[in-house]
């Protein structure tokens, strides 16, 4: 089914590059190949956090594929046919321009895309956006120099198990696309479509005369009746709220870029660092529906059935998003986590038969588990009870990381409620799964690696234990919850078996497991104990960190498929030298599409922040609440505003040749604050909301705060 129409247009929306956020943009001098793609895609990327649109263009077809975070098809089975579905595709037929060339600009300041195609004299400017404030996108079309007849195409998928509807009410035509046959829970999702100034359908405009189309996307997760709030949003639309509209936008993304910033010396790993925080904001926003695998959907076959890909897909692009200060984009993470649980604790009383909860490599949003009975892997390893767990058992625990930097950076209350149980359940699946014996605690049959075996004692592992048992310590203490159960986690924590470690070219590196896996080349999970699961810092015993460096120098996983966002921060978090950091980190930013993906990587949005993520933690790194500054290579300056740190510190800085200034502490929660002194041997004077305090000296300093107290920190001269 498809809705036609045929005209000429010619109107651009203008748009200014705000202050708070250099001009960076995203170019693209011939048209992208990847889209649509099962996988990720190399096309220009639009979102505002809830509706996401890519962009195509082929044989003289400009294609916008428009998905939403809420429309799949939800049925807890690895079958093919479930997952994150394709909502609709825009597509402009442009006249005679089958041969046409195709470039396009992109500004990460607000997301607004220019696509112009060219052939001959004849040129057509396209400038496309989705509003930031309401699922609303808007196609402004510009004939250059002559006019040019296009026809607009609304389309689906065919797609045997989806059902369509279209229709007419007015001057605005829509389509509904359903999944409620044979499903644990029915999607709807509608797009309405209004061509703005004119009512005709068969248009040749000349230059000078502006056309725009408006489409308006709901699903029934956010409306009883998303036909009708789909029309109801189109039938208000006109040149004059579209400017109204506009405004918005551009407000919403003047605040974003105003939570955080940083300046280095490096424009190639500025551009990055900026790319990869406008990624997210265009997909992550939803509280209740985060971005599957891939970010973008083009397709009704997505690769891994575009889910929740839990040992670490699904976790990595969230890493960066708490130290950036950008709390609204992280919180989506927890939600399919949370909903998980009722089956995740029925795995772990019938698959290990242990209280807490067990959840297997693959879900979905609210409960879905996208990898059930999966007959491809229908044996005794990797499929147990249904659950395709690939022989791990460290899924549920690795979903805590990014909860944890939650409650660390932000110590909220109510959010701390909030992921309790989920922590809780952990740390207890953990208590009867962990064997005792020898006078240390011991895991036994936990792959470290999907199908690895029955690997003792996974490194891993280890390191995800230590980081759940403190997270729960520090929850119950604060909560007040549970306090007679902390003498157990604290004895977990002291007799824990230690990292297994081994020798290769004649040094001391970590060994990726006690018994069983020894190395893989493949990915760099046996650096994942330092980060993300902060188990080895700068404070840790000097031969383990010196292991630590060894093991990054043996691995220089600096370039990986898989795990590269957690190998720059690990290689930070140790003290690895800080000028070959950042001369990788450079080549890995060159090695992306235009639009900041990652060459031949098909997993979509999982590296997008991980320059963010790494030029952040050298900046101001707080891991073990001890706030550490520029730890970049000696001779460069930098700065950075609002970096959010561990404590609920957001923190702001200056290093101008080699002299640390402005350094200013918020303090959100009145807790203590420890910084190593940034000027080592001199004394420092604390400036408190203005006013002078006290006087402080030491390698590393600590002093109280109160909440929302801000405290600058100034070198005492002699």
């Amino acid at each position: 089914m498809k809705i036609c129409y045929v005209f000429l247009v010619v109107q651009l929306l203008t748009s200014s590059v705000f202050a708070q956020m250099p001009g960076y943009k995203n170019n693209w001098a011939v048209a992208p190949a990847k889209v649509p793609s099962d996988v990720s895609v190399d096309g220009p990327l639009m979102g505002n956090g809830d509706v996401t649109m890519s962009v195509g263009f082929k044989e003289g077809d400009l294609s916008f594929y428009i998905g939403k975070n809420d429309f799949w098809r939800l049925r807890s089975k690895a079958d093919g046919l479930s997952g994150p579905r394709i909502v609709g595709i825009l597509g402009l037929k442009i006249d005679g321009f089958r041969e046409a060339g195709f470039t396009a600009e992109q500004l990460l300041s607000n997301g607004i895309t220019t696509s112009l195609l060219k052939k001959s004299a004849e040129k057509l400017a396209v400038k496309s956006w989705i509003s930031a404030t309401r699922n609303l996108i808007f196609i402004e079309l510009k004939a250059i120099d002559k006019a040019v007849k296009v026809s607009v195409e609304l389309t689906t998928p065919e797609n045997s198990m989806a059902k369509l509807k279209t229709g007419k009410s007015g001057d605005v035509d829509w389509l509904i696309r359903s999944f409620v046959d044979s499903v644990d829970i029915p999607t709807s999702a509608v797009i309405a479509l209004k061509v703005l100034n004119t009512e005709q359908r068969l248009l040749v405009v000349t230059p000078g005369k502006p056309l725009t189309i408006a489409l308006a996307i709901e699903s029934n997760f956010k409306h009883k009746n998303p036909a009708a709030e789909g029309l109801n949003q189109l039938k208000k639309i006109n040149g004059d709220s579209v400017v109204k509209i506009a405004q918005q936008h551009d407000d919403w993304w003047k605040g974003y870029w105003g939570k955080s910033s940083i300046i280095v010396q490096d424009t190639v790993l500025m551009k990055a660092y900026y790319q990869g925080l406008y990624t997210m904001a265009a997909c992550s926003r939803d509280p209740k529906f985060p971005p599957g695998i891939f970010g973008w959907t083009t397709t009704d076959s997505p690769g891994w059935n575009g889910d929740y890909h839990l040992n670490y897909n699904f976790q990595a692009p969230f890493y960066g998003l708490f130290s950036a200060n950008r709390i609204q984009q992280a919180r989506p993470h927890d939600a399919a986590l949370l909903d998980f649980m009722p089956r995740g604790e029925w795995y772990a009383k019938n698959v290990t038969h242990t209280r807490g909860i067990l959840y297997p490599v693959g879900i979905g949003p609210m409960g879905i588990e996208v990898t059930r009975d999966f007959e491809k892997y229908n044996n005794g390893q990797d499929f147990e009870k249904g659950g395709l767990f690939f022989g791990q058992r460290s899924n549920a625990i690795y979903g805590l990381l990014n909860m944890a930097q939650g409650w660390r950076t932000t110590y909220d209350k109510a959010y701390g409620k909030q992921i309790y149980p989920y922590a809780l359940a952990v740390v207890s699946f953990w208590e009867d799964y962990l064997k005792y014996e020898g006078g240390r605690y011991v895991i036994y049959g936990d792959a470290i690696h999907e199908g690895s075996g029955k690997d003792k004692n996974p490194i891993l592992s280890i390191g995800l234990i230590r980081n759940a048992f403190d997270l729960m310590i520090d929850l119950s203490s604060t909560l007040n919850k549970d306090i007679v159960r902390q003498g157990k986690w604290k004895d977990i924590l002291n007799k824990l078996s230690d990292f297994p470690v081994q020798t290769r070219n004649g040094q001391k590196v970590f060994r990726y497991t006690e018994e069983g896996v020894d190395w893989w080349d493949g990915n760099g999970l046996g650096i994942q104990q330092i980060y993300p699961a902060n188990a080895i810092t700068l404070d840790s015993k000097s031969e383990l960190l010196t292991i630590s460096r060894n093991t990054i120098g043996e691995m220089k996983r600096w370039h990986d498929s898989n795990t590269s966002n957690s190998f720059f921060m690990a290689a930070i978090r140790v003290g690895y030298d800080p000028v070959v950091v950042m001369k990788e980190l450079h080549n890995y930013a060159l090695n992306t599409y235009p639009n900041g993906f990652m060459r031949n990587n098909p997993h979509g949005i999982e590296n997008s922040c991980t320059v963010e993520n790494a030029l952040n933690e050298m900046l101001c790194m707080s891991v073990g609440n001890v706030i550490r500054l520029f730890n970049i290579p000696k001779g460069q300056d930098a700065s950075f505003k609002n970096i959010r740190t561990w404590g609920a510190f957001l923190v702001s800085a200056r290093l101008d040749h080699g002299l640390v200034s402005e350094l200013k502490i918020i303090s959100e929660q009145g807790r203590p604050c420890t910084i190593v002194n940034p000027w080592q041997g001199k004394k420092v004077l604390l400036i408190r909301n203005g006013k002078k305090g006290e006087t402080l000296s030491g390698n590393k300093i600590t002093f109280k705060t109160t909440i929302n107290e801000m405290v600058a920190m100034q070198l005492l001269e002699p």
